[in-house]
């Protein structure tokens, strides 16, 4: 066995350094023909390891969400921190009793556990990443996807 090969049996780390953007959005795209979008995240990706299936960071959760025109999703709440970069679009998003407006580029954090929604004025993509795949691992994360 190559030892190249070797050390990746070893790691849960992905092979791939580089997510493309464009195909990423490509596929976001690919899913608004086949399924409704999930009521509290719209159309949601997370970044894989090929290898594995698993995260494709073995410490941080990345993800890609894609949200139509006009959507709102449903409150939300989740054990992991989660911060949210503004690729496309515009819109807003109520974290606990505060309002935030976004855009491109614009950043944001959802705490730990606390509830939330996003309206996008248009169509939007946000990147995402989070603690959630330590937490999973320590089998410490939940979600509340009720409408409380």
């Amino acid at each position: 066995m190559p030892l190249g090969s070797l050390a990746q049996a070893r790691t849960q780390t992905s092979p791939i350094f580089n997510y493309p953007y464009s195909r990423t959005r490509e596929a976001l795209h690919a899913l608004t023909y086949f399924r409704e979008p999930d009521s509290c995240h719209g159309f949601k990706m997370k970044y894989v390891n090929p290898m594995t299936g698993g995260w494709a960071m073995t410490t941080i959760s990345t993800c890609m969400q894609l949200l139509p025109s006009g959507f709102a999703t449903q409150s939300y709440r989740s054990t992991d921190s989660t911060v949210f970069v503004v690729v496309e679009g515009r819109g807003r998003s109520r974290v606990a009793d505060q309002e935030f407006r976004w855009g491109p580029q614009d950043i944001f954090v959802v705490p730990s556990w606390t509830r939330h929604v996003h309206f996008a004025e248009q169509e939007s993509t946000l990147f995402s990443y989070s603690d959630r795949v330590v937490q999973e691992k320590l089998e410490l994360w939940r979600e509340d996807r009720s409408l409380a």
